[in-house]
């Protein structure tokens, strides 16, 4: 079927993670939990979800008081693990570094 996201094997999932330090695999996902607070979050999310519209891919996030729990697959490939979501995922890093970042002294 064309336009479908080829899902990755095991080992290409291995080499992408390994470059993403704050990710881990559950399953056919991976997720990140972000230590932040409730409306810094809420403005992270913000930041996130026009990423996501721009790119075409969305993560699954879920709001705490004091953090995000971040969970990125490919439904258009079955709930599998593609190339795309180690994108977003990278993407996430660079905005959760601007949104955790402290302010100068």
């Amino acid at each position: 079927m064309a336009g479908v996201p080829k899902p990755l094997t095991d080992g290409e999932i291995e080499e992408r993670l390994s470059k993403l330090p704050e990710w881990t695999r559950a399953g056919d996902e991976i997720t990140r939990r972000v230590e932040i607070r409730y409306h810094a979050g809420v403005a992270m999310i913000v930041h996130i979800a026009d990423r996501e519209r721009r790119i075409g891919h969305h993560a699954d996030i879920d709001l705490r008081i004091d953090h995000l729990k971040i969970a990125v697959t490919t439904h258009d490939a079955g709930y599998r693990l593609t190339a795309a979501d180690f994108d977003l995922a990278a993407r996430i890093d660079a905005i959760a570094a601007a949104h955790l970042s402290t302010p100068l002294a």
